[in-house]
């Protein structure tokens, strides 16, 4: 029944290897459990019903995504947007938290309606190949880079040099540094479960090694999400001071959701003939909801998360993945103490490893054609070192349409990317830098 649904046979994959992929994905992306609610906090939502609603949300959106979409992604809270309402909604502009998530709400409605209308699917296949490469690419570099942060590989610098080599005599340093190595080392060997094998065993390491503490408990009650559920305020998002959020919300979740499923579809090799991913609008609508039901538990925008990859690498082909992912979330609701005790070091290898495997499609770019390659170029930079995925898309979005003009092929933009050209326009514009 399982295999048959899930189409396990025809895409030539197993049982086992769809939950050791779901496994790996869960275990790269439980950070968000701690970091999502602590970030959030900022904003003035209490952490432990927030720590309820991005659980809740993460699970509602991948379960969707594995029982509907059938595809191998996994859907929670954004980083990025967070921090966008925690820090410059609500501390910086001085808007409440639930007119923040009031603009969450209604850009996830907006979403569920042009989704239902085909209407994103069909601007995500106005992308060129060149871009859909570049999104690829530069969320390997992306996952690089969050993966050196979390090891404390690198560290954030001084002016002049924003970032340095972190301390390599440091314990937690050198288990990271062990981690690559033997994820790298089971990888080549072909070693079924590679990623998750080196994160269970180098977190084991570091806990007999006193380098991280066991968790104080391994069991617990769920908070109470009462304080922040159903409690978001539309009325006061409707305000024509929001536009500016609301607009900011928008191009990040649309450009976010659609770089990482083709970014991702593409390194998996799931696109098409003609380099779309079929069936587009169903992940698309998983988001839409997710975000829409993420509201109204009281957290922000969720979306397609870039970890996913990992899960993918692991061997992950179906929607079978994405479920094992989202019931892995549920049950974090009793074990969030412990999935939150697997220390940095050990999936942050990880994500280096998967940042590493995710840049292959680059020997795709043809170099030599520069009015491809620079949007490319720009896109895949700006991805990774302003540590927003959506930045660097909509600046590939802007780019591209410029330079085909400059060079006076005018009708190779299709009009799907002459909007996708104006909503990046208005976010420079109006984005509260």
């Amino acid at each position: 029944m399982i295999k048959k649904y899930f189409q396990i046979e025809e895409l030539n994959t197993s049982v086992k290897q769809e939950l050791i992929a779901g496994t790996t994905t869960f275990v790269t992306m439980a950070y968000i459990i701690i970091v999502n609610p602590k970030i959030l906090e900022v904003a003035g939502i209490p952490f432990g019903p927030s720590m309820v609603a991005t659980i809740l949300s993460a699970f509602f959106g991948t379960l969707a995504m594995g029982l509907y979409a059938k595809r191998p992604f996994a859907i929670a809270p954004y980083m990025g947007e967070n921090a966008f309402i925690a820090y410059t909604v609500v501390k910086v502009l001085g808007y409440s938290w639930q007119a923040a998530l009031g603009a969450i709400f209604i850009g996830g409605v907006f979403f569920t309606i042009i989704t239902a209308l085909n209407i994103r699917s069909w601007l995500a296949n106005s992308i060129p190949e060149s871009l859909k490469i570049a999104f690829a690419v530069g969320i390997g570099f992306f996952l690089t880079f969050i993966g050196l942060n979390e090891t404390s590989i690198i560290q954030l610098g001084v002016t002049g040099a924003p970032v340095h080599v972190g301390d390599f005599r440091n314990p937690q340093v050198i288990l990271a540094i062990l981690s690559f190595l033997v994820i790298s080392f089971l990888m080549i060997k072909k070693v079924n479960g590679s990623i998750l094998i080196g994160i269970i065993l180098i977190s084991l390491l570091g806990f007999v090694l006193h380098v991280s503490p066991l968790p104080e408990k391994i069991v617990s009650m769920p908070p109470d999400i009462s304080p922040i559920f159903l409690k978001l305020d539309i009325a006061g998002a409707l305000s024509w001071g929001f536009f500016a959020v609301i607009l900011t919300v928008f191009v990040m979740d649309f450009v976010d959701t659609m770089g990482t499923l083709i970014g991702v579809s593409y390194k998996a090799g799931l696109l098409d003939e003609n380099g779309n991913l079929p069936e587009i609008e169903k992940p698309m609508m998983c988001d839409a909801l997710a975000t829409v039901v993420g509201s109204l538990l009281g957290t922000t925008t969720s979306g397609a998360y870039i970890e996913s990859a990992t899960g993918i690498e692991a061997g992950g082909k179906s929607g079978l993945t994405a479920v094992v992912t989202a019931f892995l979330f549920l049950i974090a609701l009793f074990f969030a103490p412990f999935f939150a005790s697997i220390p940095p070091y050990s999936y942050g290898s990880a994500l280096i490893i998967v940042g590493l495997l995710m840049i292959s499609p680059i020997s795709k770019i043809n170099f030599n054609d520069l009015e491809e390659v620079i949007p490319a170029f720009v896109t895949i930079v700006l991805m990774s070192f302003t540590y927003n995925l959506g930045i660097g898309m909509t600046a590939g979005f802007v780019l591209y349409p410029i330079f085909k003009i400059v060079n006076g092929k005018f009708k190779d933009i299709k009009l799907g990317m002459w909007i996708l050209f104006l909503f990046s326009a208005l976010f420079y514009i109006f984005y509260p830098y």
